[in-house]
């Protein structure tokens, strides 16, 4: 008898999920493990009207691009889904989603297609949140990250993306949670490597025992991992030690900077990626000694510092107290507090006025969060010709909203979409970063 919920399909593309698309019966099938190029049978996980889900059982012709993936835990933890395809085709992918996003959504092609940014494609993730649970069915606490499309924590004892000294912690972290007074009212820990120094905040439900804080201590002695402690929210995350609250902190010796920061600062998991993107966004600006420059969305100065060390004056706007305080003290404690200013503000709500009350901008970069930068790509549109920056860097960690945004640069505000490219941030993974760039 023929299985109902077995099809034999021909994979058409890939999708922003890793998944791959083939068409059936009038409707679109999107399919775990499968690449494009590829006839597949793959089993139906779950129909809907208009598409269907499945999940790869067998590859029948495969793609030139597939490679057997580098982790044992490859299609149980939800980290990686593009390990099977070459990392070279992930990146063209990637750029080709890109492109797709501002073709469909904005209806305006760059003039210029940029090379992709890409790095290390193992090892290189220095920002993590891993899970943690208690599962008695499972012998007691996991570590790690979640299980594809599941809310449960896959048994992981290794992870290749992350540094190796954090990888080889995931076991014993899990033994170290089983030790303490409360296992199962601990759910995470966010890990922060910096140059010198890795952190692992705990996030902690119930208030932890003198006995707890003892054993915290000899294991961040014996492997070198600097405690913090979050009983509530972020704002409550403190170090263990205080004299340590210093110890994060990562270089820009590009530009001889040294940026420090708190486990649960917003900062980019790649640090090889960041640098690039700070040298590619200056290049792009091609920012002079006499200019004025905005970097909205500045977090703690990722951008905005650099380019105080080229402009003459920088004027980093952030909805982030906390973060708009880390920027203020960096900038004073290296010398360019005099060029680089910080702000909190919510620019989400912004409007060609608030815009034209700061004074001219010759240069602007704008790095929203995945929500895009809509009220200020309407305020850009709304200027006048001559109140215009000469040339706006837009980075973006979301095609859609990019495009989104870019439409209404181009078709409300005539602005030229003169560049874009993607930006390899997270390998193996369907992210997908890049950087565009706008002239009036």
């Amino acid at each position: 008898m023929i299985d109902p919920k077995l099809l034999t399909l021909d994979i058409e593309s890939l999708d922003l999920d890793g998944q791959g698309i083939a068409h059936h019966d009038g409707k679109v099938a999107f399919v775990q493990g499968a690449l494009p190029g590829e006839r597949v049978v793959a089993r139906i996980t779950r129909r809907k009207p208009s598409f269907d889900k499945a999940v790869t059982e067998q590859v029948l012709q495969a793609s030139s691009q597939r490679t057997v993936p580098a982790c044992p835990h490859f299609g149980v933890c939800g980290g990686c889904a593009m390990q099977h395809l070459e990392p070279a085709a992930q990146l063209a992918i990637k750029q080709r989603a890109l492109e797709d996003a501002l073709e469909h959504i904005a209806k305006v092609p760059p003039c210029q297609i940029l090379p992709a940014l890409q790095g290390p494609t193992w090892r290189y993730r220095h920002r993590a949140r891993l899970s943690v649970r208690y599962v008695a069915k499972k012998g007691g606490v996991l570590v790690g990250f979640r299980e594809r499309a599941s809310s449960y924590v896959a048994d992981i004892r290794q992870c290749l993306v992350l540094p190796p000294h954090v990888s080889a912690l995931l076991v014993p972290l899990r033994r170290l949670i089983e030790s303490l007074s409360h296992p199962d009212r601990m759910p995470q820990i966010e890990v922060a490597v910096g140059d010198e120094a890795t952190v692992f905040c705990l996030r902690h439900l119930e208030p932890l025992t003198d006995q707890d804080i003892a054993q915290l201590r000899a294991f961040g002695e014996h492997h070198q991992i600097v405690w913090w402690l979050q009983p509530q929210g972020p704002d409550s995350a403190h170090p263990l030690d205080p004299l340590q609250r210093d110890a994060l902190a990562y270089s820009l010796p590009a530009y001889g900077l040294r940026m420090h920061y708190r486990p649960t600062d917003f900062t980019q998991v790649n640090p090889h990626i960041n640098q690039a993107l700070i040298a590619r966004a200056l290049q792009l600006l091609d920012v002079q000694a006499t200019d004025r420059v905005a970097d909205l969305f500045c977090g703690l100065g990722n951008f905005s510092l650099p380019l105080a060390t080229q402009a003459r004056e920088v004027v980093g706007i952030e909805g982030s107290a906390t973060l708009v305080a880390r920027a203020r003290e960096d900038a004073e404690n290296q010398g360019l507090a005099v060029r680089a200013t910080f702000t909190e503000l919510n620019l989400f709500e912004v409007d060609a006025d608030w815009l034209r009350r700061l004074g001219h901008f010759d240069r602007m970069v704008i790095d929203p969060p995945r929500e895009g930068a809509l009220a200020v790509a309407q305020a850009l549109a709304a200027l006048a010709p001559e109140e215009r920056p000469r040339r706006v860097v837009y980075v973006s960690c979301n095609p859609a909203t990019l495009a989104r945004d870019a439409g209404v640069l181009h078709h409300v505000g005539g602005w030229t979409l003169k560049a874009a490219g993607a930006v390899n941030m997270f390998p193996h993974t369907a992210h997908v970063e890049s950087m565009a760039v706008f002239e009036p």
